[in-house]
């Protein structure tokens, strides 16, 4: 454990694809850069032991769930029990990027990752990275920023904790986050859009969108 390679965003390279995949394919938990801040994460697959691993390692409650990191759009329809018109819209505009939707699951989405209240909050990132190690396992990724809980996200590869790198498979630097600052987290799950957080794209902008 503790391993570190260099990867890029852009532009990955097939070593650093095919290393940090087959890794995940087989219950790894990796460390990986994403547009907004840097993550930890596990293929979101049925009874992946990795997924209770970045509970420990982060040292934060099981009782809370992970959000997924998807590879294209139409995994939206394919996660979601239903795709609200707002959520489309939402989608359109600000995927791949730092936008989190939380959705009702579709019967795709194993039971160990649902929330209590049967949601799935899903992302796609701006990282062809990512993105392409999600094709390549046939899952979305499980992640959570790669810091202590309750600490600051890390937002390049120097900043993750010593500690993180040594308890995780992998790690993957690639350098400084694009955008340096967490994903804005969107319910579409009720009535009406709500924002349960504001990060990179702010509040005002998406409810103007939505038109709350």
């Amino acid at each position: 454990m503790g391993k570190i390679l260099r990867a890029s965003q852009d532009s990955p390279t097939e070593d650093v694809l095919y290393k940090a995949s087959t890794l995940l394919a087989h219950g790894a938990v990796i460390v990986m850069p994403t547009d907004s801040v840097y993550g930890i994460g596990c293929a979101a697959t049925p009874n992946n032991p990795g997924y209770q691993r970045i509970f420990r390692i982060k040292r934060r409650s099981l009782s809370q769930t992970l959000p997924w990191l998807v590879a294209d759009f139409d995994d939206l329809a394919r996660y979601a029990a239903t795709v609200p018109d707002t959520a489309l819209a939402l989608a359109t505009l600000f995927w791949p990027g730092a936008l989190t939707l939380v959705v009702k699951a579709s019967h795709e989405v194993p039971k160990e990752y649902l929330a209590a209240d049967g949601t799935v909050a899903l992302r796609m990132p701006d990282s062809n990275l990512v993105r392409e190690l999600a094709r390549r396992v046939g899952a979305p990724l499980a992640t959570t920023s790669a810091n202590t809980h309750g600490s600051a996200a890390a937002t390049s590869g120097s900043g993750i904790e010593q500690r993180i790198i040594e308890e995780a498979d992998l790690t993957l630097d690639a350098g400084p986050a694009p955008l340096a600052i967490a994903s804005t987290i969107v319910s579409v799950a009720g009535l009406k859009p709500t924002v349960l957080r504001e990060g990179a794209i702010s509040a005002h902008r998406i409810n103007k969108i939505v038109g709350a």
